[in-house]
């Protein structure tokens, strides 16, 4: 059976990688919408009208959830509305650069997280891309900033800790239930928290821009409904630290994303930090594939020695 895990593995890989492009892809349009809407009221109707998506694609799923389903989507849905929540409040008080770059410190975390719960530390070249994504990642979006940790930094560390907890616990779980409920349950969590957010700190305009419907329009289905069922049916096949690597080549995807629209100009440093983050990412794809399906394999194999 270990053998089939390295072409899984690479699959899943590539299908998180369409996760990265599609939330880089949207980093543009959700700031021309804010302008018109308030980021919790934001976030509460792209989630509604992702889970609206999926409840009508997969209805047929919800005739089979569980007390035991259900409370693992709204535990780990929390540790998603958490990333949102801090990143929301976090960039009230600190830059965007150095919440960008704090964000991606996740890809640190991940491995540090995954080492506490399965007491096994990654390989070297999984350590060596973690370390060349986490390079990069501070030459894409810090741009010669100098560090100051201030309230917002903290709050966007917050962030990043809820963004790794997520992809752990997608790992730790994603196996045993149904993926489909798992993120319906997730995504209908962080749309009833952030309501609730919504109503008591902000404003619902009377009418809704077009730059709001268009964000809606990108952002609900292919950067939410579709990209957490993806995230959740293939990260079973692959390694969390795996995941987090792939998941800095969201920034690169915005950067360049912004620098087509014309909205930002890529700089010499920036494009050295996309390509140390592929680097990263290929290092830990190539060459530690072969470990991090052995791992896989023995974990689903104590997960069902124990169902």
């Amino acid at each position: 059976m270990t053998g089939h895990f390295p072409k899984r593995q690479l699959r899943a890989d590539l299908a998180l990688l369409f996760v990265a492009f599609s939330w880089g892809l949207t980093f543009v349009v959700v700031q021309d919408a804010l302008s018109g809407i308030g980021p919790y009221y934001f976030v509460a109707l792209r989630f509604l009208l992702a889970l609206v998506f999926l409840a009508a694609l997969y209805w047929r799923h919800l005739l089979n959830i569980n007390r035991t389903t259900l409370k693992t989507g709204f535990l780990i849905g929390l540790f998603l509305f958490g990333g949102y929540a801090f990143q929301t409040i976090g960039l009230q008080y600190t830059g965007p650069a150095t919440a960008g770059f704090i964000t991606g410190l996740a890809v640190v975390l991940v491995p540090l997280f995954s080492a506490l719960a399965y007491r096994r530390w990654p390989g070297l070249f999984l350590i060596t891309g973690v370390l060349c994504a986490a390079f990069g990642l501070a030459l894409l979006t810090l741009q010669g900033s100098i560090f100051k940790l201030g309230m917002g930094d903290l709050l966007i560390f917050l962030c990043a800790i809820c963004f790794g907890l997520h992809i752990i616990m997608v790992g730790r779980y994603a196996g045993k239930h149904d993926p489909v409920l798992l993120a319906i349950i997730q995504i209908g969590t962080v749309s009833i928290i952030s309501f609730l957010f919504a109503l008591k700190f902000e404003t619902m305009p009377n009418h809704l821009t077009t730059p709001v419907w268009t964000a809606f329009l990108i952002t609900a289905i292919p950067a939410t409904s579709l990209a957490f069922l993806i995230q959740n049916t293939v990260q079973r096949y692959t390694s969390p630290t795996h995941t987090a690597i792939i998941f800095t080549m969201e920034p690169v995807f915005a950067a360049i994303t912004a620098h087509l629209l014309g909205r930002e100009v890529l700089t010499l440093v920036q494009g050295a930090g996309c390509i140390f983050i592929l680097a990263g990412m290929l290092v830990a794809e190539l060459k530690g594939e072969s470990q991090a399906a052995d791992n896989i394999g023995s974990e689903i194999a104590q997960s069902s020695a124990t169902k």
